[in-house]
């Protein structure tokens, strides 16, 4: 665990955006992942929710065996911090509820494609009639002209990341997702950075904005050199399973004697020369199929055999060991338990009784004491927070909120 600095070094992003307050429009986990990012920044989140649905649509996606709640481990991955509302915005009633949030939010997230938006009147155009300095940052699927909704998978197969994901040495290769929602989670980076930018172009020109992004281009952005290659050197990208098209051995996976596995990241040619040390095969960085990064990567799998019939002779913590006393990157293939057995505290979001139940947004150093760990609130349940929200932020009477709830104008858990 990483020691959290303390006096000079203690960490100001915790109250960054104290005083601010955004309005999460949005479900599942792109846009969402934003709002939390912006709670764990200082700012009062309000998630507004559909009676309809029961809320947000991950509140029902349980893993095998988890507990029956609408707080499921999905809805915990990005919820955090946030108070939450429902709102009927089928009713001109409830729509007028989300209005006036929006005239008392410095930032609204939203996820409507745009026929939504329009016609449940959370378009930027209708939203800066309310407030002029409105910002909205909205997360669609492709372009803000097209109503094709987006969806993780399908953006991964579109945008090129099926096809070189997978390992096509197995002998039943696939076209293969990732498996974590990656492209929600990039366009979540984006957005961050939008409203970032917009909130500073504010501070200096009181102007709002309007920002979009779209999970196909937010895909696209973040092929690096997998978009290169194609762009500058003609070649299509092939799967090549967890081994890196450019840099050999970079990303293999070796078993060891005690049946764990390890991952070596060898860049240069130095490296290469200490693991030849290590491994004892004096001869094999004055191969010339092995010598120079080019030829290893031309004979990738025969050097892959080598290595491994090497490592296979050590134990994996005593392999790693000497690896890395000597600069040499390697590391462990861990499970995730094994990963929050090492993970640090200041990255862990606390539960009851302070055990870890979710993972901060703000992966930033110096990080949130501990003190301010505590100040971020477990993931709402479904409307826990419309009577308070309509009271403390609206400033409506008992006897309104109550109209609002008899009508169905809002719901109240």
């Amino acid at each position: 665990m990483s020691d959290v600095p303390t006096g000079s070094d203690a960490p100001w992003t915790h109250s960054l955006c104290a005083g601010m307050t955004v309005l999460e429009l949005a479900s599942v986990l792109a846009g969402p992942s934003v709002g939390q990012f912006f709670a764990e920044l200082g700012a009062r989140v309000i998630k507004v929710e559909n009676p309809s649905t029961r809320g947000d649509v991950t509140r029902t996606w349980r893993m095998p065996g988890e507990a029956d709640s609408d707080r499921t481990s999905y809805f915990h991955s990005c919820n955090w911090g946030k108070e939450s509302i429902a709102i009927n915005l089928k009713s001109q009633a409830g729509i007028g509820v989300m209005h006036d949030l929006v005239a008392a939010s410095d930032v609204v997230i939203s996820n409507y494609i745009p026929r939504a938006a329009r016609k449940l009147q959370a378009d930027y155009e209708t939203l800066r009639e309310i407030k002029p300095d409105v910002i909205l940052g909205s997360i669609i699927g492709y372009r803000p002209d097209s109503d094709r909704p987006g969806y993780d998978a399908i953006i991964q197969a579109e945008a090129g990341y099926y096809y070189i994901n997978g390992n096509p040495k197995s002998g039943n290769w696939r076209p293969t997702k990732m498996p974590v929602p990656l492209m929600d989670i990039l366009a979540g980076h984006q957005l961050k950075q939008a409203l970032l930018m917009a909130l500073l172009r504010k501070n200096t020109s009181g102007e709002g904005a309007n920002v979009t992004v779209s999970l196909y281009d937010a895909a696209l952005s973040a092929l690096t050199n997998q978009a290169t290659s194609w762009l500058v050197a003609g070649k299509i990208p092939e799967a090549l399973g967890s081994e890196h098209p450019n840099i050999a051995p970079y990303g293999s996976v070796y078993q060891t004697a005690d049946k764990r596995s390890l991952v070596l990241a060898v860049g240069t040619n130095r490296q290469f020369l200490k693991l030849c040390d290590i491994l004892e095969l004096p001869g094999l960085a004055s191969d010339d199929r092995f010598s120079i990064n080019q030829s290893r990567i031309a004979h990738r799998d025969e050097l892959k055999t080598t290595l491994q019939e090497a490592i296979r002779n050590h134990n994996r913590d005593d392999l790693l060991a000497r690896c890395l006393e000597v600069g040499i990157p390697a590391g462990a293939v861990r499970k995730m338990n094994e990963v929050f057995d090492e993970a640090p505290d200041y990255l862990q979001l606390p539960g009851p009784n302070g055990a870890a139940r979710g993972v901060r947004e703000t992966a930033i150093w110096p990080p949130a004491a501990p003190k301010h760990m505590d100040d971020i609130t477990l993931p709402p349940a479904y409307a826990a927070d419309t009577v308070q929200v309509l009271r403390e932020v609206l400033g409506r009477s008992e006897a309104d909120i109550q109209s609002l709830l008899e009508a169905g104008a809002v719901e109240h858990l």
